[in-house]
């Protein structure tokens, strides 16, 4: 006989939208199964590989109500300042700048940098001690969804039957794919850069968001380099940077010093000698946003949904968002006895998150269209919006409560 298991919600793909959306919902002990194609212990890579998350205010509370947030095998380095400005490369970068201090906003950091391999074995570590929640992986599952419910039948041949599908699969889901939800594409022709190097001089928990021609290059704090055991100079950081192809396929091919020379120029000499650890991981950038959301018993999470220019670093974090509408929305309807999967739940997720997605994309391609370019006077003005922003204590308030995920007004 066919084994047959019963769960409410079904999620597929356990990467860091979808393992904390099963937390989550966990937590709060909602019964959920998530499935992955590919085994999770061999996530948790044995040493630094150079990934680096930038955890917002708001996504590290929703971690930290999911139990994952204190399973973190290292001490996170919060973010309690950032610089923006305008520059060149080779160039010392605009005196007209824009300094965002915490303090001024909050009495907690703007966010915190998280190993990827952290956040792998925290969330490895929370998902077995929540007793409503089932990790099947390495697992596939074909998925058929009606009215009444979905279906999943495992490779290992048992039945799964749920009453909500979430896809977390990533840009190409499949379930997506399955259910004809189109999506809007934007090529920027970049590629996007992302890594780590250690620095003689300690960054003071300050992160560098620097605008160049070719797109924008930022720095971000890690915890001191001597976790990793990879250099002998004392304090790290991780680098997002933005390349047109060409320039970042010749960039990718040199050798350490030749890479530890590039990022200098960009970075200049404020944080003293340098040295890349970790890999070097690259890919291409591109905006993405599907028409819907949802669809019968199904739900769309993280890049799924939408997937946006780095430029402001808020992609995992607006996946953080869907995570928390999601399972207060879900713990909702438990609450009150309600179908987790009937069309009156998905209406009200999508109507929350989908307009906040389409804002941060939408940002995102201006930011990118106005600072990624050389022109003179087009220069000289956002030189001049960054200075005049510094000096609007509201205005500049607003923005940096917007990147902590934060209601504007508090």
């Amino acid at each position: 006989m066919t084994t047959e298991m019963h769960t409410d919600i079904a999620i597929i793909g356990a990467g860091p939208v979808g393992a904390s959306l099963a937390a989550s919902l966990g937590a709060r002990g909602i019964a959920c199964c998530v499935l992955d194609q590919a085994p999770l212990p061999p996530r948790e890579l044995p040493g630094f590989d150079g990934r680096a998350y930038a955890i917002a205010r708001a996504s590290q509370e929703m971690l930290e109500a999911a139990g994952v947030w204190e399973r973190l095998p290292v001490v996170p380095c919060p973010i309690e300042a950032i610089k923006v400005c305008d520059g060149r490369v080779g160039e010392r970068p605009s005196s007209l700048d824009l300094d965002f201090r915490a303090e001024e906003v909050s009495d907690a950091p703007f966010g915190w940098m998280v190993e990827a391999r952290a956040l792998r074995v925290a969330l490895n570590r929370r998902l077995p001690e929540l007793p409503s929640v089932t990790a099947l992986a390495p697992m596939t599952a074909e998925v058929a969804r009606d009215p009444s419910g979905a279906t999943l039948r495992l490779a290992d041949g048992r039945i799964l039957r749920a009453r909500l599908v979430v896809g977390a699969e990533g840009r190409r889901s499949p379930l997506r794919q399955q259910a004809g939800i189109r999506v809007i594409r934007h090529d920027y022709g970049q590629v996007g850069l992302v890594g780590a190097f250690a620095h003689e001089r300690p960054h003071g928990n300050q992160a560098l968001e620097l605008f160049l021609p070719a797109g924008p290059f930022a720095q971000l704090p890690l915890s001191d380099a001597g976790a990793f055991g990879e250099s002998s100079l004392p304090h790290a950081s991780a680098f997002v940077w933005t390349e047109a192809a060409g320039n970042a396929a010749r960039i990718l091919a040199m050798d350490d010093a030749g890479f530890a020379r590039e990022l200098r120029r960009r970075l200049g000499d404020r944080l003293g000698a340098i040295e890349p650890i970790g890999r070097r991981w690259h890919y291409p950038l591109t905006a993405m946003h599907a028409a819907r959301y949802v669809a019968a018993r199904l739900a769309l999470v993280g890049d799924a949904a939408h997937g946006m220019h780095p430029i402001a670093g808020q992609g995992l974090n607006i996946g953080f968002r869907d995570v928390a509408a999601l399972s207060r929305l879900l713990g909702e309807a438990q609450a009150r006895g309600e179908d987790p999967g009937s069309p009156v739940l998905l209406a009200r997720y999508q109507a929350e998150r989908r307009p906040d997605a389409l804002m941060m994309i939408g940002a995102t391609h201006v930011l990118e269209k106005l600072f990624g370019n050389d022109i003179g006077p087009v220069r000289l003005a956002r030189r001049l919006g960054i200075a005049a922003v510094d000096r609007i204590p509201m205005l500049k308030r607003a923005f940096a409560r917007q990147a902590m995920g934060l209601p504007l007004r508090g």
